[in-house]
């Protein structure tokens, strides 16, 4: 599993911190120089497959949730604490988490991502729903 990461620059210097705390693959941007979110949110989310996750930040996590959403198979989930990064995963299999760096601190996205990471989807009655949301009946 690589787990990738991307951010704007508004998301720029959290990013770097995490990429200290986790073996993240970096899909930029690289600097706190203003730029486009959405290219980093396509690209994040054209790079995952199969068992891959992915985090995304910018200054509240909406405009990265909405884009990364946009593509087939991404599950992108913006959480603001842990129990949201919990359920993200146990009942929406997300795959890609996705952080405010202007709402959350350091701490907090780091214990976020750690739970995501390490929580395991429940399938049963969420396996469905998931179905659904895919138009899979």
């Amino acid at each position: 599993m690589r787990i990738f990461i991307a951010s704007d620059h508004a998301g720029f210097l959290l990013k770097e911190i995490l990429k200290q705390h986790f073996n993240l693959v970096d899909l930029g941007c690289n600097s706190k120089d203003s730029c486009d979110y959405p290219i980093f949110a396509h690209k994040l989310a054209e790079s995952i497959k199969n068992n891959d996750k992915g985090i995304l930040i910018c200054g509240t996590g909406i405009g990265m949730s909405i884009t990364a959403n946009r593509h087939k198979n991404i599950r992108a989930a913006l959480c603001t604490d842990i129990q949201m990064a919990e359920l993200s995963r146990k009942h929406n299999n997300a795959n890609v988490i996705v952080l405010g760096a202007r709402i959350i601190s350091t701490e907090i996205a780091i214990n976020c991502i750690k739970i995501f990471l390490n929580t395991a989807f429940e399938r049963g009655r969420h396996l469905h729903r998931l179905n659904l949301i895919n138009n899979i009946f």
